[in-house]
């Protein structure tokens, strides 16, 4: 997959273009693509996928302090490439580029810079100023400049028509098996090993604790989960948790992301780590003492272990 930060000097063979935010890269975005992919190639073309950074929500909304998404840019590049896309055009969002009217943008750009032969629009798309270009808007606009425009339906599932905000949903309910189903992979976090209180080790259960890559990624609901850790190249089982530790911290305001690495004693303070969530195992519990807790521990464990060596 060729990168293209930005529009200009594209020179890309008969495009099929789709765009969007395509955050997550769910299974709904994968069924678009797959169309994407296989009429570029039923039509000795190239399939281009746009999209735009930042995140048109973080430069639009007033307060952005409690806004999360699924994926940064480069989770989202990571997943993109897994799907046979032969171009990513990743265009800078600005307050410019949303005033502009649906029928402009797609002169200006899908036609005069990327030459758009064919155009697929996922079920619910909009674009434009103010998002006023909905399909029918669009596909009036774009005909009129020669491009064939589709539709894609919606991807449903037991829980609803698959999307970015149904899995944020679930995630944030501790549903994570259904996140998972609707991601079409498990979810994970990237972020960087930093120090924290040395609690866990004093218990038998050493954590290393995470600082998220990417401060807008959503953290799932509280609680902890069996995972599986990408370290320095090599796998390893775990369980996280995510939370205040109530047991000892008498702040619930400040939360942790720690994970215990199963058979896992090395230094890596400011590694770069991977974790996969696999399973949720339980919400949070304050005990009333450091004893009980580490009784849990050893049931958290196997607990993890059963499910994560199925």
């Amino acid at each position: 997959m060729i990168i293209h930060k930005g529009y200009e000097n594209l020179n890309i063979v008969n495009p099929v273009v789709t765009l969007g935010i395509f955050d997550g890269v769910h299974r709904g975005h994968k069924t678009l693509i797959s169309r994407l992919v296989d009429k570029a190639n039923g039509t000795n073309g190239e399939s281009v996928i746009i999209t735009f950074y930042p995140h048109p929500r973080l430069v639009l909304s007033q307060d952005t302090t409690n806004l999360t998404f699924l994926t940064s840019l480069e989770e989202k590049i990571f997943l993109l490439e897994k799907e046979g896309v032969d171009h990513l055009i990743i265009i800078p969002f600005d307050h410019e580029l949303s005033n502009k009217e649906a029928c402009e943008f797609i002169e200006e750009i899908l036609v005069k810079k990327v030459g758009t032969k064919y155009l697929i629009a996922g079920f619910n798309h909009h674009f434009g100023r103010r998002r006023d270009g909905d399909f029918e808007t669009i596909r009036r606009c774009a005909e009129s400049f020669g491009i064939v425009v589709e539709q894609v339906k919606a991807l449903d599932s037991e829980k609803g028509s698959v999307s970015s905000s149904l899995i944020r949903e679930a995630l944030m309910m501790g549903d994570l098996d259904g996140a998972n189903s609707l991601l079409g992979y498990d979810y994970f976090l990237n972020g960087t090993v930093v120090e924290g209180r040395h609690l866990g080790k004093e218990i038998g259960y050493p954590t290393a604790n995470i600082d998220p890559d990417y401060k807008n990624k959503l953290i799932p609901k509280d609680g902890v989960y069996a995972v599986e850790v990408f370290l320095e190249g090599a796998g390893h089982f775990g369980m996280l948790s995510i939370g205040s530790n109530p047991t000892v911290n008498d702040d619930p305001g400040k939360k942790t992301i720690e994970v215990n690495i199963f058979g896992f004693e090395k230094d890596i303070y400011n590694s770069k780590i991977c974790v996969v969530f696999r399973h949720w195992l339980r919400d949070e519990i304050k005990f009333d003492n450091i004893s009980l807790l580490a009784e849990q521990l050893v049931i958290d464990k196997k607990m993890a272990l059963r499910f994560l060596k199925k």
